[in-house]
């Protein structure tokens, strides 16, 4: 989903890093953000880069910040009204034509909010439950893929309203999925894929 309503790039759901909101400002119904990161410095004005799953383009850097913002079709989708300073955002820059697809094919276009309603831990990995609107029960199955916050994840036990995923040690602490706690809500891309088969199913 991009601030500016261009076609955004593709990702893969592979957090690069992550970085902290450093101030907010609101301009009638849009929210800028400068975001401190390890990147910000190599990022170039006009660049789409995943912010916990929204594709927003690059405004301004310098060599710690970045910024970006986010218009209301971007907010009514996404939790981006939520974010608030000092929160940690995953970032991830597009994906080039000659790199390997380590996740699966990511937009950065957020379909959904969904709700955290169970954190289990497991002995050194991490099971966490979300609702999601049941409108869109057709678009997440069984072992498939999911984008939550950007993460490129597989879910299982899938119901139609909710669904789970693991999380290993390295994705747990490398994202901002370790402040994720139950009530929050996350963004939510489903598969690009099955949102394409379901789309020509529908329209036969």
């Amino acid at each position: 989903m991009s601030s500016f309503g261009e076609i955004c790039a593709m990702f893969t759901g592979i957090i690069e890093t992550t970085g902290f909101i450093k101030n907010i400002s609101v301009t009638g119904s849009n929210r800028t953000f400068w975001i401190e990161s390890p990147i910000s410095q190599e990022l170039k004005i006009d660049q789409s880069v995943s912010h916990s799953g929204i594709c927003l383009t690059i405004e301004e850097m310098n060599h710690t910040s970045h910024k970006v913002t986010a218009i209301e079709e971007t907010a009514q989708k996404s939790n981006i009204e939520a974010w608030k300073i000092g929160d940690i955002i995953n970032l991830e820059r597009s994906l080039k034509l000659e790199s390997r697809l380590d996740g699966h094919f990511v937009q950065g276009h957020v379909d959904s909010v969904a709700n955290c309603i169970d954190i289990t831990e497991k002995a050194g990995s991490w099971e966490y439950q979300f609702r999601f609107p049941k409108k869109f029960a057709e678009l997440v199955i069984e072992k498939g893929s999911i984008c939550v916050n950007g993460i490129s994840l597989t879910a299982f036990d899938v119901k139609k309203k909710s669904f789970k995923v693991a999380i290993i040690p390295y994705t747990y602490e490398h994202t901002n999925i370790k402040t994720i706690q139950k009530g929050d809500s996350v963004n939510i891309e489903f598969d690009l894929l099955g949102k394409y088969i379901l789309g020509k199913i529908r329209a036969k």
